[in-house]
């Protein structure tokens, strides 16, 4: 018997876990985790579980939770699937830890970086699992690889017949409105596997949704524990949960605010911070001086300033010598536009720098999901004319979009 899509997504979607969100009396925020285990891990009973997750995985008194899961009785965790930069955390960009087993724990940890399609499956397979768990820390950038492991895994869970539990966090920089230019498929990579807006607005388990619904090529078993109490307006400090750094260039919040912006400077020969405490609010290079930071503020951003700063980074481009440029203030977060920003901060700084270069391999194309945003920075088009192009292709991600949210 052939099923349609739709007949698919209904059976794989069918159990919305533990209910519809709903706000606590004191507006207090539970996340995903918080709600499985207050229900004794019902959801989870007689299963065999693996657990994708890094250190962003903690409790609200920020113990790990594949430590809380692997010392409770109600509960058989069997296995620990490591991200890019791995379980523990301790991988640069582009790097992960591989297969080990948990000091801590004694479990198994798999390596997931890089994985995808029937090798991921069969990673899945010789773990033994039979539900895959999700839980990790977004910053709600297509680029942050997180959520296309996300998807990988889903995938892989849908071919090697396991069903997939995602537990709920915070979009950290709000829910408000997904932002920028949706990737081109032929454009797809790591850093953007499907056509999404550069900032997507949404959580991890909304996502889940959206890919089961748009673009797996058949719906895995899904099943989404959402967090009570999360509002779509609120940035991550309105809440008591500790920040964990998702990633080594992603130490803070405010981090998290500018990243979805000021990462296309990953795209140029232009440090984008690494290796200094303000990673992503630093941006420069050698020979730049205040007429940049000069240029930038006379366009009068919303929400935000810039200072011309220098700094020497540890590591990445320019390592050891100090170079010029400037260092993002925003001072109004609910008008800040964090990727017209960026895409302001690069044309004012190919035109204030005769040194100004994209990296050799156009990795800005994968950034920012097509060729257009190079191409017309480079004939001279204004940061208006830019972000105008992508307006007609983000209103209809919004309209996708919308079908998916599951919180106010």
């Amino acid at each position: 018997m052939h099923l349609s899509r739709r007949a698919l997504l209904a059976a794989a979607t069918a159990t919305a876990s533990l209910g519809t969100p709903a706000t606590t009396a004191d507006g207090g925020l539970r996340t995903g985790f918080e709600r499985l285990s207050a229900d004794g891990y019902a959801l989870l009973a007689g299963r065999r579980v693996g657990i994708v997750t890094n250190p962003t995985g903690i409790t609200r008194d920020t113990r790990h939770i594949v430590d809380v899961m692997h010392a409770d009785h109600r509960v058989r965790l069997t296995a620990v699937f490591g991200p890019e930069h791995g379980f523990r955390g301790t991988a640069q960009a582009g790097g992960s830890e591989g297969r080990y087993d948990d000091p801590a724990t004694g479990l198994p940890v798999y390596d997931t970086y890089l994985k995808s399609g029937r090798p991921l499956a069969d990673i899945f397979t010789a773990s033994g699992v039979d539900t895959v768990v999700f839980d990790i820390q977004d910053v709600g950038a297509r680029f942050y690889t997180y959520i296309w492991t996300l998807y990988d895994c889903m995938e892989a869970a849908g071919l090697a017949g396991k069903r997939f539990v995602v537990l709920d966090r915070p979009n950290p920089v709000t829910g408000r409105s997904a932002q920028g230019p949706v990737l081109h498929k032929e454009f797809a990579t790591f850093v953007g596997r499907q056509p999404i807006a550069q900032a997507h607005g949404m959580t991890v388990a909304e996502l889940a949704r959206l890919f089961n619904g748009e673009f797996l090529s058949a719906p895995v078993p899904l099943e989404t524990v959402l967090m009570t109490g999360w509002s779509r307006t609120r940035f991550y400090d309105a809440w008591s949960l500790p920040w964990v750094p998702p990633s080594p260039n992603m130490p803070t919040p405010d981090t998290a605010l500018v990243y979805s912006g000021t990462c296309l400077f990953e795209g140029t020969n232009l440090s984008e911070g690494r290796g200094t405490t303000r990673p992503f609010e630093l941006l420069g290079a050698d020979g730049i001086d205040g007429r940049w930071a000069a240029a930038v503020n006379e366009l009068g951003l919303p929400g935000v300033r810039f200072r011309e700063a220098y700094f020497a980074p540890t590591f990445s481009k320019f390592a050891g010598k100090t170079v010029g440029g400037v260092q993002v203030h925003v001072h109004d977060r609910t008008s800040y536009d964090p990727v017209r920003t960026g895409i302001a901060l690069l044309v004012t700084a190919r035109k204030a720098w005769s040194g100004f270069a994209w990296r050799p391999d156009d990795w800005i194309d994968k950034l920012t999901g097509s060729a257009r945003v190079r191409t017309m920075i480079d004939a001279g088009a204004d940061t208006d004319e830019v972000a105008g192009a992508w307006q007609e292709e983000l209103t209809a991600f919004r309209s996708v979009r919308r079908k998916y949210l599951l919180y106010k």
